[in-house]
């Protein structure tokens, strides 16, 4: 713990309580102002706030009870999880999905239990995967290549690799990296998983309810759904609630039902969080506008930034990074932001990126208008100046 507070990166987490029907107005219970603007929250649709998801959380609460009693494979299952379920099948266009109670567990889970599944196994785990998917290919036990990050050319020189031949393979990708925000070629990956015979697994938990017609991903916008395995996904990001799921065809998620320690041994999720899923998945996948409005937002503030040339690290989706390139300047800057602007943006730092890629991770959705975003972006060029950052950026880069 001392090294990692000389080192810059020991986190203070603020006492912050979200207002409901103010979104994204925080109370601020710590030292500062009495409220901030979170400005890094991965509730990208503000659906969280939504009325009619809080309703039918708090009804299914008054109906069923606090909790839900138990595993599902003992006393724990319930009518909303099967409903859940069938919904996300739905949106991702699969025979079958399962529920988990985080998308930490489902991608950890799935990824463990597919190892254990299919005898000699081979996992092509991307560069840049989320830490879930790296400790479920870990906890496989099964053979990982690791190809660098959208490299299809070092990809396939895996895949083709003679002592591979005849081995069952499975590649596991992200469509948006949530650090980078960059995108990933999904149809040219899932080209090369055909040519040698690999099935594919996307986690779509920074894309699903963004992207596509009716909030399916990456995935549903590229339509590429019917050329992967699975696809997993959580109900915590856009959806704005709690929980995470794989969906695939039917057989396939019946055999990680019944062998994923992670899904067996769990209590399930209560009814009022699988309600308000329930509720939010289905409201999300109906209203196009959300996604409308969401892009709208995105590319006024990216475009705030560059007028105010920002060190913006530029890419085509939603993610907002200003590089700083040092943990402690990123710390004293979003300290500064909160407590003199009523900023509220946490910073990123080592082993989320990098060593020297330290920034401050930037989400705008619906409900930042044009007066919050125009103050957010005066305070971010107060603080660059203060803190003298966009030299402290040019060191960090060379």
């Amino acid at each position: 713990m001392d090294r990692v507070r000389r080192e810059g990166r020991y986190r203070v987490f603020a006492d912050l309580e979200r207002i409901a029907d103010r979104y994204p107005i925080a109370r601020n219970h710590g030292l500062g102002p009495d409220e901030v603007v979170v400005w890094c929250s991965n509730d990208y649709l503000g659906q969280g706030c939504n009325p009619v998801v809080i309703e039918a959380g708090c009804q299914a609460m008054r109906d069923m009870g606090a909790g839900s009693g138990g595993t599902r494979n003992i006393s724990g299952p319930n009518n909303l999880h099967a409903r859940l379920e069938r919904e996300l099948a739905d949106l991702h266009g699969k025979q079958a999905a399962l529920l988990f109670t985080s998308g930490y567990v489902s991608n950890l889970a799935t990824l463990q239990t597919l190892g254990q599944l299919f005898p000699g196994l081979v996992i092509f785990s991307e560069a840049l995967n989320h830490t879930s998917m790296i400790e479920g290919i870990r906890n496989s036990g099964c053979e990982k290549r690791i190809f660098r990050h959208n490299d299809l050319a070092h990809l396939e020189a895996l895949l083709a690799l003679d002592e591979l031949k005849g081995r069952p393979k499975l590649i596991a990708f992200e469509p948006v990296y949530s650090m980078d925000g960059d995108i990933s070629p999904i149809h040219a990956t899932c080209d090369l998983a055909d040519q040698y015979g690999a099935m594919t697994y996307l986690d779509e938990v920074h894309a699903v309810g963004l992207y596509g017609e009716r909030g399916g991903g990456i995935s549903e916008r590229e339509n590429a759904v019917h050329r992967l395995a699975f696809i997993e996904g959580t109900l915590a990001k856009a959806f704005g609630c709690i929980g995470g799921y794989v969906a695939a065809s039917a057989t396939a998620i019946d055999a990680i039902r019944s062998h994923a320690a992670g899904f067996i041994f769990t209590t399930s999720l209560p009814p009022s969080a699988a309600a308000a899923a329930l509720e939010s998945v289905s409201y999300v996948k109906s209203h196009p506008e959300l996604r409308q409005r969401h892009q709208e937002r995105v590319y006024r503030m990216k475009r705030l930034l560059r007028e105010s040339e920002l060190p913006l690290m530029e890419n085509e989706t939603h993610i907002l990074s200003l590089n700083v390139g040092d943990p402690v300047l990123t710390k004293l800057a979003t300290d500064w932001l909160f407590e003199m602007h009523g900023i509220y943006i946490q910073p990123i730092n080592y082993p989320t990126v990098p060593r020297v890629t330290e920034r401050l991770r930037i989400t705008p959705g619906p409900f930042h208008d044009d007066e919050l975003m125009d103050r957010c972006v005066s305070a971010l060029n107060h603080t660059w100046e203060a803190f003298r950052l966009h030299a402290a950026h040019l060191v960090a880069a060379e």
